[in-house]
């Protein structure tokens, strides 16, 4: 068991180190829509929900990891705030998925799930906004309804596109036994049943 937990180990930090370079270099390069001061960079929340389809810890690990990545890489301070509000669904959101069998969830419960996930990062991203302009006043063009509106509304339909995007990711991923040991290991059930070395599905 002790060898089994420590290649999970390596395997999740190992992971959480590429899908935060991921996160850090997609707002970089993938294409945005811009809607007066808020922007929405394609994909850019993808390696968070794949990371969340691995495990709790490696949700936070990414999370965190790409929050910092943007501070030191000189992203505008609210993003960096927008993009710390993250914990706020990754966390929970990989905590549930590690109680059921994602291998095996259905189109509706995937559906549910990205949608629940969404207003819970659309309402995050708002209280981020406000709170870092809380006593300085909002930029000319910036008002409370627009942030509700571009910023709530838009980033509910941006984190549903994001997730799709990374549910393609992870179904791809899915078809190889690393990933599959990977994702099954918050609870090291796959790998303590699992002692041959055939490549089943």
């Amino acid at each position: 068991m002790q060898v089994t937990a420590r290649k999970s180990n390596v395997f999740q930090l190992t992971a959480t180190a590429v899908l935060i370079a991921i996160g850090i270099l997609i707002p970089m390069v993938a294409p945005r829509v811009v809607i007066g001061p808020a922007s929405y960079t394609l994909a850019s929340h993808v390696a968070i929900f794949v990371a969340m389809f691995i495990s709790p810890k490696v949700a936070i690990g990414v999370t965190l990891g790409t929050t910092i990545g943007f501070f030191f890489g000189g992203f505008p301070l609210v993003i960096v705030f927008r993009a710390a509000s993250h914990i706020v669904w990754a966390f929970p959101g990989a905590l549930y998925l590690s109680k059921i069998d994602k291998f095996k969830i259905s189109w509706i419960k995937l559906r549910v799930f990205s949608f629940a996930v969404a207003i819970v990062h659309g309402v995050a991203e708002v209280a981020a906004v406000i709170l870092f302009y809380f006593g300085t006043g909002f930029p000319e063009g910036m008002g409370i309804i627009w942030i509700f509106g571009a910023i709530g509304f838009g980033t509910v339909i941006h984190s549903m596109v994001d997730l799709e995007i990374a549910n393609i990711v992870r179904l791809a991923l899915q078809t190889q036994r690393p990933y599959r040991e990977l994702a099954s290991n918050n609870n090291l059930q796959y790998s303590l049943v699992s002692t041959d070395n055939t490549d089943s599905k």
